[in-house]
């Protein structure tokens, strides 16, 4: 299993960001591409690139401000697990987004979906 990291430094506090990044089911105000969002207990099912993606909810650790969630179908991956940490930074907030993923190729193509997203992100919380 393939392991890889997006990373991005933002204005915004850390408290700010992660106000959005917490949000579990709100992915879709901030995360290009995506069509449609809908809430189904601890997953969401993602309208995008015309596929319907489910995620689950794996985890939210508050103090570490951390989200962990797995792609459990509809995507071509055996297996998912993603996390978004959102660190202080003297700038301001430094956000990770790790992600592992089988098959290995998969990994590095949604390295590149999350490096653009955190691109959006800091769009949408810098102003």
């Amino acid at each position: 299993m393939a392991k890889a990291t997006a990373e991005l430094t933002m204005a915004a506090s850390p408290e700010a960001v992660w106000a959005v990044v917490r949000d579990f089911h709100g992915l879709g105000t901030w995360m290009p591409g995506i069509e449609s969002s809908r809430s189904e207990g601890d997953d969401r099912i993602l309208g995008m690139m015309g596929m319907e993606i489910r995620e689950h909810l794996v985890g939210i650790d508050d103090d570490g401000r951390a989200i962990t969630y797995s792609i459990t179908e509809g995507a071509p991956v055996e297996r998912h697990e993603a996390t978004i940490t959102v660190h202080d930074d003297s700038a301001g907030s430094r956000v990770t987004w790790d992600v592992e993923a089988t098959p290995d190729e998969m990994t590095g193509l949604m390295q590149g979906i999350y490096q653009q997203s955190l691109e959006a992100l800091k769009t949408h919380v810098d102003g």
